[in-house]
């Protein structure tokens, strides 16, 4: 039976230096103001660190420059990572150049890894990817309406269509579009994936999208989500990765584990949320002692430490299910912590908030901002509403309706069936009476 919680000393190690090198050197440029340049400047020693000590770009295989870690490992990892917007830059495995990374690892050609795999993994590139659009929902993508077609006269495919919230876009050397190039197929196989150029004629980055997260207007900066034009873009045909139609299921490969590694930045974004919150708890004096005394504090502690803790083994689980059986395995796992996951960020970071009053609510502290973050995670790679129904819905497979209608569980129907598997039984009992 193999069933064991223990992480390899040599990777204990590994982690307990990550930790504290987040904390030391990258915690510290939050608090300054830092344009793209002068951000590259300060990570750019920290990165060759990181390459020292064998952690650089860890999602990818050895023989393209990784480290070739599982997703129980890359779990761990994203779970200190997570508690810094910056230290995921420092190592190499950054949103959404990592998952990018992966696809073209994946379903690249020969040359597509050495224009944009192997520039985009030496820090050299930056990437986007371009799914999501304004006129349909996000949750159904087969309702995309962004077209691409082949041009057989000059081989090259001919883009149109509006995207938005395509991350980095604004910043990004190169995009992978999500697009319909058979729109006569069957609904999963209508979209394919297609890289193209940032600077390609046609492509019109209209803005970085203000947000609850980042409500101010700005372009060009690391985190912004554009809104983006494409209208006749056109691209070789080999610049189409992997199969034609084969858009969704790549998708898929690239979302699933993503999501692990979401959920655990999520915790790593909650116990730093937890360590204010119990912090707080130890020096703020209310009616006569100290917050830590009070019942409702106490109870936020315990909560918050219960739900943070069931969500961290349920996503190390979901990790370990596809380290072990493979993506398609752990669909329901990942959706059951997407949107649990989801939920335990906000709590962790709500009671923070609230212990801290009017100064967690300033921008004195971080937690208004984690506040901000918090709300998107119930809607990016699926809205919650969504993983709730595909959850539901395997589940649901398992059972079938009882004959005739009537409960499984129904005592009087289990009280008849009893007395007749069991009459001799009863007999003899009251023939003794």
């Amino acid at each position: 039976m193999a069933w064991d919680f223990s992480t390899d000393p040599g990777f204990q190690e590994q982690l307990d230096w990550m930790a504290a090198f987040v904390r030391e050197e990258i915690w510290p440029l939050e608090t300054l103001d830092l344009d793209r340049e002068r951000l590259d400047r300060a990570l750019r020693p920290l990165q060759e660190q990181v390459r020292e000590r064998g952690l650089w770009a860890a999602h990818l295989p050895p023989d393209l420059g990784g480290q070739g870690f599982g997703q129980v490992k890359l779990g761990l990892m994203h779970e200190i990572l997570g508690s810094s917007i910056y230290a995921p830059s420092a190592f190499g495995n950054q949103a959404p150049d990592s998952g990018n990374g992966e696809l073209i690892a994946l379903a690249g050609t020969e040359e597509q890894k050495d224009r944009w795999l192997h520039p985009l993994l030496a820090g050299d590139l930056r990437s986007s990817f371009s799914m999501t659009e304004p006129g349909v929902a996000g949750a159904d993508p087969t309702t995309l309406q962004t077209r691409a077609r082949l041009d057989e006269a000059t081989g090259e495919w001919v883009i149109d269509g509006h995207k938005w919230f395509s991350t980095n876009a604004s910043v990004a050397d190169f995009l992978i579009v999500m697009a319909v190039t058979d729109p006569d197929a069957r609904p999963h196989q209508r979209a394919s994936m297609i890289i193209v150029p940032a600077d390609g004629s046609g492509v019109n980055i209209l803005r970085d999208v203000p947000t609850m997260e980042h409500p101010g207007e700005r372009f060009g900066q690391l985190g912004g989500h554009a809104e983006i034009v494409y209208e006749g873009v056109r691209v070789p045909a080999e610049n189409l990765l992997g199969a034609r139609g084969a858009g969704f299921l790549l998708a898929q490969e690239r979302l699933v584990p993503g999501r692990i590694h979401h959920c655990m930045r999520w915790l790593g974004v909650a116990r730093r949320a937890f360590d204010m919150l119990c912090e707080r708890a130890t020096y703020r004096v209310a009616h006569g002692s100290v917050l830590a005394e009070k019942q409702t504090v106490q109870n936020w502690i315990a909560d918050s430490a219960a739900q943070m803790q069931a969500a961290r083994l349920m996503t190390l689980h979901a990790a370990w299910k596809i380290d072990t059986q493979g993506p398609a395995a752990a669909r329901t796992d990942v959706s059951l912590i997407k949107f649990f996951g989801a939920q335990v960020l906000h709590d962790v970071i709500d009671r923070a908030l609230q212990i801290h009053g009017a100064l967690g609510y300033s921008t004195d502290m971080p937690l208004e901002a984690m506040y901000r973050f918090a709300r998107g995670a119930r809607l990016y790679d699926g809205p919650d509403e969504v993983h709730r129904q595909s959850v539901a819905r395997q589940i649901l497979r398992g059972y079938d309706p009882p004959p005739g209608g009537v409960p499984s569980e129904h005592v009087p129907t289990r009280r008849a069936a009893a007395r007749e598997r069991f009459a001799q039984l009863l007999e003899v009992v009251t023939s003794n009476d």
